[in-house]
């Protein structure tokens, strides 16, 4: 399912500390294999390469270069800041806990990406009835690291205020769409993985 034309670098955020969930939520288990290698297997097979951002890969034998955060504790725009840094590439960036995310979710994501105008260095989803933005699927251009260090300087942390409407390419979605929003769905908590045991089970 890889597309054809510019590709940016798929980019694996886990330098998360799963304070939520208690446990290291990487290592869950999903379709048989752990989450995390399962998110990293789903990127690779669309972008070509993968990027980890947070944390060596290795113990889940996946043989990827990785980054350390160039400051630790500033959360998911850290780690995309610090991937931006390093690379100079444009980043296709997913968080390390989302077991239903799909090949179909992330090539839609790059087909808008390449048709986005000039003004945008986020690409990302957004649901129809709320307008909130999937900021942990979503593409990074190499511009973002500049306003991502100076708002990280002020103190600003969270990436859909960084990136406001202006300098973002949207693909909408409904949250009606039961089989749209089940991409997005991430394991954060223990109620949170209760109810995607029951998604992997088609409960």
């Amino acid at each position: 399912m890889t597309p054809t034309g510019p590709m940016p670098l798929g980019v694996i955020l886990a330098g998360g500390k799963s304070s939520r969930m208690g446990r290291d939520k990487a290592w869950l288990t999903f379709f048989g294999q752990p989450l995390f290698r399962r998110v990293a297997n789903t990127v690779a097979a669309v972008t070509g390469e993968v990027l980890v951002s947070g944390r060596d890969p290795s113990p889940f034998e996946l043989a990827v270069p990785w980054v350390a955060d160039e400051t630790p504790e500033l959360g998911p725009a850290g780690g995309v800041l610090s991937v931006l840094a390093a690379t100079g590439r444009p980043c296709l960036v997913v968080s390390c806990d989302l077991p239903f995310l799909d090949e179909a979710t992330l090539v839609r994501l790059i087909a808008a990406w390449r048709e986005r105008p000039n003004t945008a260095i986020m690409t990302t989803y957004r649901i129809i009835e709320t307008g909130f933005v999937e900021s942990l699927v979503a593409i990074y251009d190499p511009a973002g690291a500049e306003v991502l260090r100076r708002c990280l300087l002020a103190g600003q942390r969270r990436l859909s205020a960084i990136f406001p409407e202006e300098l973002r390419c949207h693909v909408d979605y409904s949250r009606e769409d039961s089989a749209a929003a089940r991409a997005f769905f991430n394991v954060n908590s223990p109620p949170d993985l209760i109810r995607a045991r029951g998604m992997e089970e088609g409960i």
